[in-house]
């Protein structure tokens, strides 16, 4: 940045966002609003109604700090401790995934299919920072969600979201640590939902550096030689864990789709794919007994 001291949030904005910009991060002007403010103890609406505001050495001095590091990959989301999930602030550390846009269909559909449901009973494989599982509390007020997770650090992000935002209705988010389908308990589940590893290891260098630098390899990668490892252990548990009418829904990657339909058909399944904003087959989705959502 500049060696002329900014002396207003309007003037740190003005050289913050040509300076991540210049340097490649692409939502600049977002990134660059983001950390200012969290530099400036902010909301980004606050920043707005600040412009005029005196930025203080050691204010200034964290802002920078922040936009360095940014700009040498590490992501904002961790940089600033949170990220936005279906309208909500959930906080996210190194130990967890960055909830993305993209994993918002799976709470949507959840919402479609239980909206108005008596009790229903909903477990999570791989619940991260709990974005999935306590969204969907929240979204549907008469559930009640088990959650298992292998990371211990992982769980203890999730534990503090489903605090913070559940509050006394807490105890409705069951978070268990443990590996795999054990770990949560007997079904019979209504449903059952999970945004698993699923990105190739030998393809590692085409994500971008931000996500294989940072986040969880754990929560990113599906075992090498077997991608799709995940999808085809969910798809074959269903059956004992789901409820009659119980649904599968889980999260896929780029061409899973592609491979799950012949491989679905050989066992006489019947999924349904739904298709992203992005135009890509995100979400398999599959019901007790083979049956489509009405």
């Amino acid at each position: 940045m500049t060696k002329a001291r900014p002396r207003t949030t309007a003037e740190v904005l003005a050289l913050a966002r040509p300076f991540l910009a210049e340097r490649g991060v692409e939502a600049a002007r977002l990134e660059a609003e983001l950390l200012v403010a969290h530099a400036l103890a902010l909301t980004r609406l606050e920043l707005y109604l600040a412009l005029e505001r005196p930025v203080s050495d050691a204010e200034l001095d964290a802002a920078r700090a922040l936009l360095v590091r940014r700009a040498k990959g590490e992501p904002t989301a961790y940089l600033i401790g949170a990220r936005e999930f279906y309208g909500r602030s959930f906080a996210v550390t190194p130990a967890v995934l960055i909830p993305r846009p993209e994993t918002e269909l799976l709470v949507d559909l959840a919402r479609e299919r239980f909206a108005g449901r008596a009790a229903p009973r909903i477990a999570e494989l791989g619940t991260g920072s709990g974005c999935i599982a306590v969204t969907l509390a929240l979204e549907l007020p008469a559930a009640t969600v088990a959650a298992c997770e292998v990371s211990a650090a992982a769980l203890a992000v999730a534990r503090a979201n489903r605090d913070r935002l559940l509050g006394s209705d807490a105890g409705r988010v069951a978070l268990v640590e443990g590996d795999g389908f054990a770990a949560l308990g007997s079904g019979p589940f209504d449903l059952v939902v999970s945004n698993p590893p699923y990105v190739d290891p030998d393809q590692s260098a085409e994500l971008a550096a931000s996500v294989r630098d940072h986040e969880p390899g754990l929560a990113l990668f599906a075992p090498r030689g077997s991608v799709d490892h995940w999808a085809h252990a969910l798809v074959e548990a269903a059956p004992r864990l789901l409820a009659p009418d119980g649904v599968l829904l889980v999260e896929l990657g780029a061409d899973q789709a592609r491979r799950l339909r012949p491989w679905c058909a050989e066992r006489g399944l019947v999924p349904i794919f739904h298709t992203d904003l992005g135009g890509h087959e995100r979400v398999l989705e599959w019901r007790a007994g083979g049956k489509l959502p009405a």
